[in-house]
């Protein structure tokens, strides 16, 4: 197990490396980057060749200083264990530079779109382009006048809550502190965060992030060509941790009074997201409207991220594990968004798709890393060995298409299923970042 992750641990670091966009540098014809220090974008190559801030925020974990405190998001068991080969992977400064970055460009008003899709005041890009540009749906890379429908009438969801992520890892993980009261464009970033939190739409008696099929905002941009409707659980479990970690914040900011508010927005959480979300599988199921398939991806995070009573936890998991033994998840160490067997029809993994994707391509049924972590720490309290090897599995498929082996490698890819030997998006960094920061708490590195 140790020369494997060892091994992952050196891969990252040179998918990190390839992503990075320094000052001046273009990518596939994008740029340069004129946005004052350096960027790092999702992957390496030609693949997404702008800023994406949820990329960015969920990679972090796996940069952590070593004895960053976990309050905003606890470890699934036991303490936080050393693993000094993975400080520095992502440098401070250069999530300091994205941070800033991705306030500076939060909408400061409402504002109605081309395409008519709408912009509230104090939402959060989906990415940013080398320039400086904020652009707030997925489904173009950097057409600021177009952007929009059909990809949602309200930018993506998670953003916002990604944006506290990033501000959670560089003021309390890397003790940055006066950055919190720092003001950007006049305005104290912890009250920038405190206004994006508050921009997606709850229910006001559950707290769980909802919408309709009119006013559609994406729940997950790992699934945003799914249209999902109703309840959104992968949203809310976002919610739920930025709501952890927005506590922590205001407390590191001097501003404990404001601790409360975002406790119980947790606590409440936590109450109402098994039952909303329940499905006779005994995964969660990804929403309550359209597309309301069993979540792979969502029940594995609400475990991994503490979202739920350890009762449910402890069935997520049991559920979680049946899955992968009956080989309805995982597919070379990588995990599907649906269950085999949970499929809406023999030509769609979900109800509603946008973007033209087949059946077991993209986010429409084919199988992905990025995930991997969550679903290792999950299954691991049921089966440790068994998620364990789920772990090597995915380093053994890594290691004969790594991309240093030359152009006509490209490992970590996005995804990959066998059906065509579908391939997509090389040198992907979320593939090997997320699963490192999660092995790195289950005390494995």
């Amino acid at each position: 197990m140790h020369d494997a992750l060892t091994y992952l641990i050196d891969l990252a670091a040179a998918v990190v490396e390839a992503s990075r966009v320094r000052p001046g540098d273009s990518v596939a014809g994008y740029g340069p980057n004129t946005t004052g220090a350096t960027l790092i974008r999702p992957g390496g190559r030609a693949c997404y060749p702008a800023f994406w801030i949820r990329d960015f925020a969920m990679s972090l974990e796996s940069a952590a200083p070593v004895s960053a405190p976990l309050s905003g998001s606890p470890p699934p068991s036991g303490p936080l264990p050393s693993a000094p080969l993975l400080s520095g992977l992502i440098h401070p400064d250069e999530a300091e530079h994205a941070l800033r970055l991705t306030a500076r460009l939060q909408a400061p008003a409402d504002r109605t779109l081309r395409s008519g899709s709408f912009v509230p005041r104090g939402s959060i890009a989906d990415h940013i382009t080398f320039d400086g540009q904020p652009i707030f749906y997925p489904g173009t890379i950097d057409d600021v006048e177009n952007q929009g429908a059909p990809w949602g009438y309200l930018p993506s969801l998670d953003d916002h809550y990604y944006f506290v992520e990033m501000a959670w890892h560089v003021a309390v993980a890397c003790s940055r502190r006066a950055i919190l009261t720092e003001r950007i464009d006049g305005v104290a970033l912890l009250d920038r965060l405190a206004v994006a939190f508050d921009v997606p739409r709850v229910r006001p008696a559950t707290g769980l992030v909802w919408c309709d099929e009119a006013d559609r905002g994406v729940s997950f941009g790992f699934t945003d060509t799914v249209v999902h409707t109703g309840e959104l659980l992968f949203c809310s479990l976002l919610r739920q941790r930025a709501a952890r970690q927005m506590a922590d914040l205001v407390t590191v900011a001097g501003r404990p009074d404001q601790a409360a508010r975002y406790a119980a927005i947790a606590d409440t959480l936590a109450t109402h997201i098994p039952a909303t979300f329940a499905h006779p599988s005994g995964f969660l199921r990804a929403s309550t409207g359209l597309s309301a398939q069993p979540d792979v991806w969502g029940t594995a995070f609400a475990v991994y991220t503490g979202a739920v009573p350890e009762p449910v936890a402890d069935r997520l998991s049991h559920a979680l594990h049946r899955a992968l033994l009956d080989g309805a998840i995982a597919w070379r160490g990588q995990i599907r968004h649906v269950p085999t067997w949970g499929d809406h029809r023999s030509d769609s993994a979900w109800e509603r798709v946008v973007g033209g994707f087949p059946h077991n391509h993209y986010q429409n049924g084919a199988y992905w890393g990025t995930p991997l972590g969550w679903v290792c720490a999950a299954i691991a309290r049921v089966d440790e060995p068994a998620a364990q090897q789920l772990a090597l599995d995915y380093v053994a498929a890594l290691q004969p298409e790594d991309f240093r082996r030359g152009d006509d490698y490209g490992a970590p890819f996005e995804c990959m299923h066998p059906d065509g030997d579908h391939r997509q998006n090389p040198v992907y960094m979320a593939s090997v970042t997320c699963p490192l920061g999660a092995f790195r708490r289950l005390g494995w590195i």
